[in-house]
């Protein structure tokens, strides 16, 4: 791993063009052209948001969402298509690694998706957030362990995790515990409230001094305009507000540059790597500082499948060594008459 270099990051905060894959597409790769103008080597984007996080979920009971989770159906991503591959081709165009979130779209089924991009443009990972929270559930399936890995990449060693699932401590010990140099964090934005962006900040900040690396987190925006084609109903608009907390986080905690906590916009830092090892010369929890003797992390790492194939030995069937012959004992004996 290397130590001594500097990575400058964007995360970026955004509102999608609702309903539209295609729009929303669009405007993540004008921000990936914007991210390069600025320098950045590596940009972030928010939960889901290609085309938009299923607001609806959060506002309408499951009995009156049918139409707007169909809609989500035909917005949303097949991987690979002409959004990976456009994707693909900005990342390896800017020579820039790029962390995206995604609706995917498998077969039958939605999940919630993060999408990692090299700077080559190759696609190293597709991961599922392994449980939706709450609403989400109505919206989402689940994923798997085998997206909770960190990947070498362009820019070093690379972990992602969305939203809530940072409250799961085992899943972040276990990207902690491969040595995650940067974390990309996502999160939806506009929804909650000040206690949402107040409960994020506590999460990056907390898990930056955790870990000893970097943490750069994207948030998404709504405009009052989208909050209302999402609900009519104003109560239900103030649920659909605050939450948003766009940050670059050094591994002693600190914030890198100012938060983004409005509006559209994007938060610029330079990592450097040689302050994860001033971090970590004091507290290592995956290495000097922790007891595997007493504490380990149990993990299964494999992809799920609902089809199982066993392969059958044909060749080992028909070897006569192979087959036995048992004569069962008589159930009873005739006695001599």
């Amino acid at each position: 791993m290397n130590y001594t270099q500097v990575v400058r990051a964007a995360a970026v905060q955004i509102s999608p063009v609702l309903f539209s894959r295609e729009g929303t597409t669009e405007k993540v790769l004008q921000a990936i052209a914007q991210a390069a103008k600025e320098g950045a080597q590596l940009v972030v984007f928010p939960e889901t948001f290609i085309p938009y996080y299923p607001y609806f979920s959060f506002v309408q009971p499951p009995v009156l969402m049918g139409k707007e989770h169909m809609r989500l159906y035909e917005e949303a991503v097949e991987v690979p298509s002409p959004v990976t591959d456009a994707v693909s081709r900005a990342a390896r165009s800017y020579n820039m690694v790029v962390v995206l979130g995604i609706n995917e779209r498998d077969a039958g089924s939605l999940y919630n998706t993060q999408l990692v991009f090299d700077a080559d443009g190759s696609l190293l990972l597709k991961r599922r957030k392994i449980t939706p929270t709450y609403h989400e559930r109505m919206v989402w399936g689940q994923g798997d362990g085998a997206g909770l890995t960190v990947l070498d990449t362009a820019v070093g060693k690379l972990g992602a995790l969305a939203c809530w699932e940072h409250y799961n401590p085992l899943a972040r010990f276990a990207l902690m515990a491969q040595h995650e140099q940067i974390h990309c964090a996502q999160f939806p934005g506009s929804m909650v409230g000040q206690i949402f962006a107040d409960q994020i900040e506590v999460t990056i900040r907390h898990h930056a001094l955790e870990s000893g690396c970097f943490v750069v987190n994207a948030t998404g925006w709504l405009s009052p305009d989208q909050v209302a084609q999402i609900t009519p109903d104003e109560k239900l608009q103030k649920v659909l507000s605050g939450g948003c907390n766009t940050a670059i986080i050094g591994p002693e905690g600190n914030h890198l540059c100012p938060p983004i906590t409005e509006g559209e916009g994007m938060a610029i830092a330079d990592l450097d790597f040689s302050l994860i090892t001033k971090r970590k010369r004091m507290m290592d929890c995956v290495g000097h500082y922790s007891r595997p003797d007493l504490l380990q992390l149990k993990m299964n790492a494999e992809s799920w499948s609902v089809l199982s194939q066993n392969e059958v030995d044909t060749a080992s069937l028909l070897n006569p060594s192979n087959v036995s012959l048992s004569i069962p004992s008589p159930d009873f004996v005739i006695p001599n008459s």
